[in-house]
């Protein structure tokens, strides 16, 4: 498969679909694939007519995280340094993207692809996904995926599932907070997109302020954060959207947004 095809852009009105198109090895994320994800993640989030990402798997699963055949065949030092930035490129472009990024799970997402779900802002699987993360059953403990999955559930969930490497369904990964949902496999995509609409929906302006603030007070002082979100918020009510949003509330219409 030629690397052009590894990941797949559509648009649906406001939305872009971002589908991991490497069936054949469950959508492992090999360096190519990983490289390719980056540069599409950033095209949709330029895209002025997108203001919310879909990432998703074809084929029988999101993604059953690093290709092992090509670790196999790389054996060196450099090869591993290489791999792994592109995934940190990935892992980390998500949270500082301007548009919210839903993960649509289905199958199986494993190692790096249980990483790659904890990194995005929402998630929502069906109810036949299974979650791992498994390297401790081959050797390799998941080092780099425990950062996404550590900080998205609790330490004593991530410890089991770094311990134990066993998979667990969908309810279990709901409740552990890895998941926000879970919907029927024949429901999964219209879920999502309705979700996504309904994101989409708002102000791009407020949602990409949103989302930056939150991430940069997640690792502040209790002090910090609010001296930082009080500006932020500030901010935000001198807005053009804030004033019309007001408005609209107060007067019982609908906000009609200049996304500034």
């Amino acid at each position: 498969m030629e690397t052009k095809n590894l990941v797949i852009l559509e648009k649906e009105e406001e939305v872009s679909l971002i589908s991991l198109n490497d069936e054949g090895s469950f959508n492992s994320l090999s360096v190519d694939l990983l490289n390719k994800l980056f540069v599409v993640l950033k095209e949709a989030d330029d895209d002025d007519s997108t203001k919310t990402l879909i990432l998703k798997g074809v084929g029988r699963g999101f993604s059953a995280g690093h290709n092992l055949k090509e670790i196999q065949e790389n054996q060196d030092e450099s090869f591993y340094r290489n791999l792994l930035t592109c995934s940190r490129k990935v892992m980390t472009v998500l949270s500082n993207l301007s548009k919210p990024v839903i993960a649509e799970v289905h199958g199986v997402a494993t190692a790096a692809g249980c990483q790659l779900v904890a990194a995005c802002d929402l998630a929502y699987a069906d109810t036949e996904t299974k979650f791992a993360t498994p390297g401790v059953n081959i050797g390799i403990f998941c080092h780099t995926p425990l950062v996404s999955v550590s900080r998205t559930i609790a330490k004593k969930h991530s410890m089991e599932m770094l311990l134990l490497g066993e998979l667990i369904g969908a309810s279990e990964a709901k409740r552990f907070g890895l998941i926000n949902d879970i919907f029927e496999p024949k429901e999964l995509h219209d879920r999502v997109m309705a979700i996504a609409k309904t994101i989409s929906s708002k102000s791009s302006y407020v949602l990409e302020m949103g989302k930056e603030t939150f991430y940069k007070q997640l690792n502040m002082d209790l002090e910090e954060a609010y001296e930082y979100t009080t500006e932020r918020m500030i901010k935000n009510l001198k807005a053009d959207d804030a004033k019309e949003g007001i408005n609209a509330f107060v007067n019982k219409r609908d906000p009609k947004w200049k996304n500034s």
